[in-house]
């Protein structure tokens, strides 16, 4: 196999797992581009990205335009001469002019089985969903969303436990691998693409923080869920009867019927907060309040007295 030169163009922390596998691997990244840096925490200090940092910390020449379309950052790209850009959360659209840049175009990691979650936010939307298991797949980068032809699959399993940050790291993991593999048959010219069928895709939307408070009038298990999809971030939550906002990092639907009006609190005790939903009860496992820590439902109610059949949510 004769080793690729590389252009890699990523952001967050799923994208820097890729970028090491490239940089053990024999092939040769010439060039980083990453999204400028943003304000962040408390002070909105500008924050490097992770993927800006593994540049940095291997010398690897870095490049943060604002844009692609412009004409001095695409004459910049193709300067390089790269074989083939690898695209992984970048978060910028790539116009046509650098999609044909490289001698083989723009392949990208995308976290789902396509074509079933195209879009933003495809670990999150599948567990909202309900599936059963997710994967990666590597595609052929074109002008549309998600689009493009297939060139190599990677599956796992949803576990019933699982977090978007769980499910997050395993496929940051197999999209590195799948990326390995489909740089060989790049390289060794046995590549072949599958055309999606796009009357199979849904369209995995940016998650809004606004999604995050939970409507206990919904059925106990799509609320497990909602609190599964958006552990570690945007954290689902719920209003305590003092106001205060609830996070609900861990959660298990459970059997019982309930009578009470949903939001309810019909049990409190060291082994769990259980609530009544729209269909069924919720246990809350794992809590915090604003300014705390991330505790166990036994913890938060010895130092908080949240009593039985007051109502949470708004």
């Amino acid at each position: 196999m004769k080793p690729l030169r590389i252009i890699f163009a990523g952001t967050p922390a799923f994208s820097a797992v890729a970028l090491h596998a490239l940089l053990v691997s024999e092939h040769e990244v010439c060039a980083i581009y990453t999204q400028p840096d943003r304000p962040s925490g408390r002070g909105r200090k500008l924050t490097a990205g992770p993927v800006k940092q593994v540049a940095l910390d291997n010398d690897v020449p870095l490049y943060q335009p604002l844009t692609l379309r412009d004409v001095d950052v695409q004459a910049e790209l193709k300067a390089h001469e790269a074989d083939v850009m690898v695209v992984v959360a970048y978060g910028l659209i790539l116009p046509v002019e650098v999609l044909q840049a490289p001698r083989y175009g723009c392949i990208n990691i995308h976290a789902s089985l396509l074509p079933r979650w195209r879009g933003a936010a495809p670990i999150q939307r599948a567990i909202i969903a309900g599936d059963t298991e997710s994967g990666v797949t590597i595609i052929q980068m074109d002008k549309g969303l998600d689009t493009g032809a297939m060139l190599e699959k990677r599956t796992c399993k949803i576990a019933e436990d699982d977090s978007g940050g769980h499910l997050h790291d395993r496929l940051a993991i197999l999209g590195a691998e799948a990326l390995l593999s489909t740089l060989v048959k790049i390289s060794d010219g046995s590549v072949s693409g599958e055309v999606q069928d796009d009357g199979l895709s849904c369209y995995a939307s940016k998650i809004d923080k606004k999604e995050a408070l939970v409507d206990w009038s919904r059925p106990a298990l799509e609320i497990r869920r909602q609190v599964s999809a958006f552990n570690p971030w945007p954290v689902a939550y719920t209003l305590l009867p003092d106001g205060q906002r609830l996070r609900l990092w861990q959660a298990v639907a459970i059997s019982g019927d309930s009578n009470s009006v949903p939001g309810t609190v019909v049990e409190a005790n060291k082994t769990g907060i259980d609530i009544a939903t729209g269909d069924g009860l919720l246990r809350l496992l794992q809590v915090q309040l604003p300014g705390g820590r991330q505790v166990s439902s036994g913890d938060f109610l010895n130092a908080y007295a949240l009593k039985i059949s007051v109502q949470l949510g708004e």
